[in-house]
């Protein structure tokens, strides 16, 4: 269901009520400001704590990890370094 936010102050009771039967979507003018679906946002919450907790060394740790396991490699070609070049013309 749609509401404005004066509505959805006024009917708090209704909307908690209403999240069971489906999500509320909470508005002003034309903008969505809110969505009241208990379910989905316990996902949202445990999602994000999981994420604020795995810094970036610990997320290519994993990939490593990943990667022995499945006995992949990532083969990296040589370039040429076009700045090393130019001074040896120099």
């Amino acid at each position: 269901m749609k509401w404005t936010l004066e509505e959805a102050q006024k009917q708090l009771p209704s909307i908690i009520n209403a999240t069971s039967l489906e999500p509320q979507l909470i508005y002003t003018e034309e903008e969505l400001v809110a969505a009241v679906e208990p379910e989905l946002f316990r996902e949202f919450l445990n999602w994000r704590q999981k994420a604020a907790q795995t810094s970036l060394a610990q997320a290519f740790k994993e990939l490593q990890q990943l990667c022995t396991e499945e006995n992949y490699s990532l083969e990296i070609p040589l370039r040429s370094n076009l700045f090393l070049n130019q001074r040896e013309k120099v």
